[in-house]
């Protein structure tokens, strides 16, 4: 399953959509905070490898991504820290509502992400990039499921991106959210290392030839991607509320 997952993610996100799943069928007494910090630990790894061959395959705009990064990493450990005094549960039924809308305006955009509209200027990329980082970042540390699928929208729909550029950028965004959590996640001691370790390459594995397949598609193939991960999405938040 990570390695599933590792694929699945390199492409348009949703890894831990199979992932974390998985970790709580294989301990089901296992505490959730540890399950989570096991998932995050493996998730960092692939989504670290799947960057790497997206940085060397093209250009990722460094002034789109990186304010965002560092604003994701410092409000995803605010999420993370906040998930204690509030209920995430209650997020659901809104989050269901947001991949419901982006699943139809992805669907009836058919030429959504396929080519790289007119940019902003610099300071708006980097104006846009804070904030997305920082709404999905706190979003990632408080709640997540779907913080990737989210993070590539954003960048197409609000940055004029490509899905295959936009996917690159996502993934250093996740990484910083990942970094954020285990932050958190590993002083606690919940990370299950020995499970941990052997499911990060299992991760990288899967997101190596995720990443590859991916470039090597184009950003028709990623849509396609993005678009069943979203529906699984819905299903899912769908049957765990209903």
């Amino acid at each position: 399953m990570a390695f599933l997952a590792g694929f699945i993610d390199a492409i348009a996100g949703g890894g831990g959509l199979i992932q974390l799943p998985a970790l709580l069928i294989a301990f089901p007494h296992t505490p959730i905070a540890t399950c989570f910090g096991t998932n995050k630990f493996a998730s960092l790894f692939g989504t670290t490898a799947a960057a790497i061959q997206y940085a060397r395959a093209m250009p990722i705009d460094l002034k789109a991504t990186m304010p965002a990064a560092i604003a994701a990493l410092i409000f995803s450990f605010l999420g993370a820290r906040i998930v204690s005094l509030l209920n995430p549960e209650l997020l659901k039924p809104v989050v269901l509502g947001l991949l419901i809308a982006v699943f139809i305006y992805t669907a009836i955009k058919r030429d959504l992400g396929s080519v790289v509209r007119p940019r902003a200027s610099d300071s708006r990329i980097k104006t846009l990039g804070i904030i997305i980082g920082a709404v999905l970042g706190f979003y990632d540390g408080f709640f997540g499921p779907g913080t990737g699928s989210f993070l590539l929208l954003a960048y197409v729909a609000l940055l004029g991106f490509d899905f295959l550029t936009a996917s690159g950028s996502a993934k250093i965004i996740n990484i910083a959210t990942n970094v954020a959590a285990l932050a958190y996640f590993i002083p606690s001691g919940n990370v299950m290392y020995k499970y941990a370790i052997p499911m990060a390459i299992c991760n990288v594995l899967g997101s190596q030839i995720g990443a590859r397949l991916a470039i090597l598609r184009g950003s028709r193939f990623v849509l396609v991607v993005f678009l069943v991960v979203v529906l699984a999405l819905i299903l899912k938040l769908g049957y765990d509320i209903y």
